[in-house]
């Protein structure tokens, strides 16, 4: 299935299930929002199948024109956002572009943090920042969104309470990252709102791309139109999504729609290209290369994923820079 979120006045907008090809959507009857269905999934889910089929098939009554303009994030607010970094390259990079170590334990416990989760941009909205000389930046992700999750789940059974997939762009303020993380307090200035993709979509639509550890697919970025990377999700990543709940559960229960990322996609081979800026700008340090500047006010970055025939799994999240 795929689902999103219709712009209304409410804040938490009006959830619609869409089909595959992202033309034609329908309401479902007394399933107000997502966060309602992710919070009764047992209950509501054959309702939202149903609802699907019925636009995948052509045959329901009341579908109407799905578009993009109208709809919000498909989680215009979520309970918690926690995001880990399981991509060692992407982050071996981005401390040697602040000059600092690896952290202790890095090969045998994720790294994560607690994001910014009260609004999400959604994919056809500009990014506001105070200043474009704060190096702006883009990282495209991969986030699960889970069910209730038990304090003490281990990642045996952590697979099962995976409900959705997003695209995410974690915008990251390059400037702001070296002043506040020599505070071992975490990120805040540092981390503007996030956007997240058209749809969310349930783990069947990746088909055999899912092993419930990683999905098997490709994160497509490019900056004004210029491609810049296309790194596989399933590659060079050292933790996986299991892995990333079971840590995220250690001490405390995870509230249905919390979303959970896996840090920003990249792979050791050049031919991938990069996952974000500073990445490049690392390479380009080292070997003399011009380097790539960071996002300015009028850039429009796009991430994206593609499946085997080209078709958009999550639509594209296109983000322009604006003050």
């Amino acid at each position: 299935m795929k689902l999103a979120t219709l712009r209304t006045e409410s804040r938490d907008g009006q959830l619609i299930v869409v089909d595959r090809n992202l033309t034609k959507a329908a309401t479902v009857p007394n399933v107000p929002t997502l966060q309602f269905a992710i919070d009764h999934w047992t209950a509501v889910s054959p309702a939202l199948q149903q609802t699907f089929d019925a636009l995948q098939d052509g045959t329901h009554p009341d579908a109407f024109d799905y578009a993009i303009e109208k709809c919000a994030a498909p989680f215009p607010r979520a309970y918690q956002f926690l995001d880990g970094s399981v991509y060692l390259h992407h982050m071996k990079k981005a401390r040697a572009a602040r000059g600092v170590d690896m952290p202790p334990r890095y090969e045998t416990e994720p790294l994560m943090y607690q994001g910014m989760s009260h609004a999400f941009l959604a994919s056809n909205e500009p990014l506001r920042v105070p200043d474009d000389a704060l190096n702006v930046d883009f990282e495209g992700e991969i986030a699960v969104v889970t069910d209730d999750v038990p304090m003490g789940t281990t990642r045996e059974n952590a697979s099962q309470h995976i409900k959705l997939f997003v695209l995410l762009n974690d915008f990251t303020l390059r400037v702001k990252t070296k002043l506040e993380l020599p505070k071992q307090f975490g990120f805040l200035q540092a981390k503007p709102w996030n956007a997240l993709s058209p749809v969310a979509i349930t783990p069947d639509e990746l088909g055999e791309n899912w092993d419930g550890k990683m999905p098997n697919i490709n994160v497509t970025s490019s900056i004004n139109g210029k491609w810049f990377g296309s790194p596989n999700a399933a590659t060079d990543y050292w933790f996986n999504y299991p892995t990333l709940i079971e840590h995220a559960a250690v001490s405390r229960d995870l509230a249905a729609g919390t979303l959970i990322g896996a840090g920003t996609v990249s792979n050791a081979s050049d031919e991938s290209g990069y996952g974000s800026i500073s990445e490049a700008t690392t390479d380009q340090k080292l070997s003399g290369e011009p380097l790539t500047p960071f996002l300015k006010y009028g850039d429009v970055v796009r991430v994206e994923v593609l499946d085997e025939a080209g078709n958009s799994i999550f639509g594209a999240i296109e983000t322009e820079i604006a003050s």
